[in-house]
This record gives structure tokens, sequence and C-alpha cells, in this order.
């Protein structure tokens, strides 16, 4: 078989119900640091579709500067239900991308990639897939990220603000993953408690500030690769 016939097409270019966009940068044999968007960076105002609605949380910005200036790749892989849901589309999307970008850029601080998925099983054609591979908490959006970027999965993080985040990550087997609850009396404490493992560690954290600090403080994720000199 030559090369050109089994030649895998990249999905995101085919499927209309999903998103990639990827620097240019090298992060080969790098950790990366996987971040949800709403309730992580930006608040969750529930299906977030304007730019004008996008509010940034406190310190997040900064947090992404750091891993930046540290040369820690950061991706976001979000799910987009509200554009199968009809509630707003990937212009929508696009939108958001950019003022949260721009808010981003305020600190010096800007996302090496974006993944997204907007598959939801009550969505309208030609987003109604149900259980679409990258949908979390199904692992393929950071399988994807970790394939065309080369990143060192093993030994990446996730840092999300709900129990299904954590389990993406253990599904794709990072290394451990953060969840992001301001709040003692928050059910998905518990949820995302339940899913360590002696291979994959769970935190809870009080923002993505104090979760990066927590992972940089400890050795836990660093721009080199596990092992090198």
């Amino acid at each position: 078989m030559t090369s050109d016939t089994s030649r895998q097409q990249d999905p995101s270019e085919t499927d209309e119900g999903l998103w990639c966009d990827i620097t240019a940068r090298d992060f080969a044999h790098r950790p990366a640091l996987f971040l949800d968007r709403d309730g992580v960076l930006v608040e969750d105002s529930h299906y977030l579709g304007r730019a004008e609605d996008v509010r940034m949380l406190e310190g997040a910005s900064a947090a992404v500067a750091r891993c930046n200036r540290l040369g820690i790749p950061v991706v976001l892989v979000t799910n987009q239900s509200g554009i199968a849901r009809r509630l707003y589309d990937w212009q929508g999307f696009h939108a958001v991308q950019a003022a949260l970008s721009s808010a981003l850029a305020k600190a010096g601080a800007h996302l090496d990639a974006t993944f997204a998925c907007a598959h939801h099983a009550d969505g309208g054609a030609p987003f109604n897939v149900a259980d679409h591979p990258w949908r979390k908490p199904s692992p393929g959006m950071i399988l994807a990220a970790g394939s065309r970027m080369k990143l060192d999965l093993a030994h990446s993080w996730i840092v999300g603000d709900r129990a299904l985040d954590i389990a993406t990550g253990r599904a794709a087997h990072l290394a451990g993953g953060i969840l992001i609850s301001p709040r003692q009396d928050d059910p998905e404490r518990q949820a995302a408690s339940g899913l360590g493992a002696p291979d994959f560690t769970v935190e809870i954290s009080a923002s993505l500030e104090a979760a990066v600090s927590l992972l940089l403080a400890e050795g836990r994720l660093s721009a080199r690769a596990h092992g090198a000199g």
C-alpha cells in the first residue's frame, strides 16, 4: 500500500462538528496542560456563544502566561453542544475564541491549540452524533492533540470544573487532573476524587491560578520531557 492511499484524513477537516486550531510551534515530546474553557478560563454563562459575554476568571490569564513563559504547551479542549442545540454556531464560537485570545494577549498569554466538539445526541443534524470519540469524557480531543503535536501525554495534566473533564484525562492516560471547585459543597468534588488511581492523580483547586502554582511548585509539570537530559 502506498503512502498516499494509507494516509488518514484529519477528521476535523471533514466533520462539521469538530474544530482544531494549532499554532506552528514545535512541542514535540513536551508534557502539556489541557484546559476546559467555561468555568476554568472564563465564567460559565451556560452556552457561551457571544463575544460580549466573555468574562475572564481572576488569575486565569496570568496562569496561562506563566505556562507560556516556561514553554509548556497550553491546549484548550471544549465540548460545544450549544452548536448542536442551535443556540449559536461556529461563527459565534470563533467570536468567543477571538475575545478570549484578546483577553489573554493583554496579559502576554496565548493558547497553543484549541480543540472543540459540537456533537451531542440531542442536537440537530449533522451534529447529532451520540458518544462521539471527541466529545468529553471520551479522550478523542486529547489523543488528537497528542498525535498532531507529538506531546508527552503520560506526563500531561488536565484542568476542568467538572468530573467529566477529569475522566477525560484519565481515559487519555494523562498523569492527573485538577478540578476547579471553589465551593466545598460542590458535588463534582466527590465524583472527581473517585477517579483517582495509582497511575492517575486527582487534585482540587479553587482556581486555575492555584492549580498551575501547585503543578509547578511540586514539579509535576514542566516543559522538559520526562527523562530528558
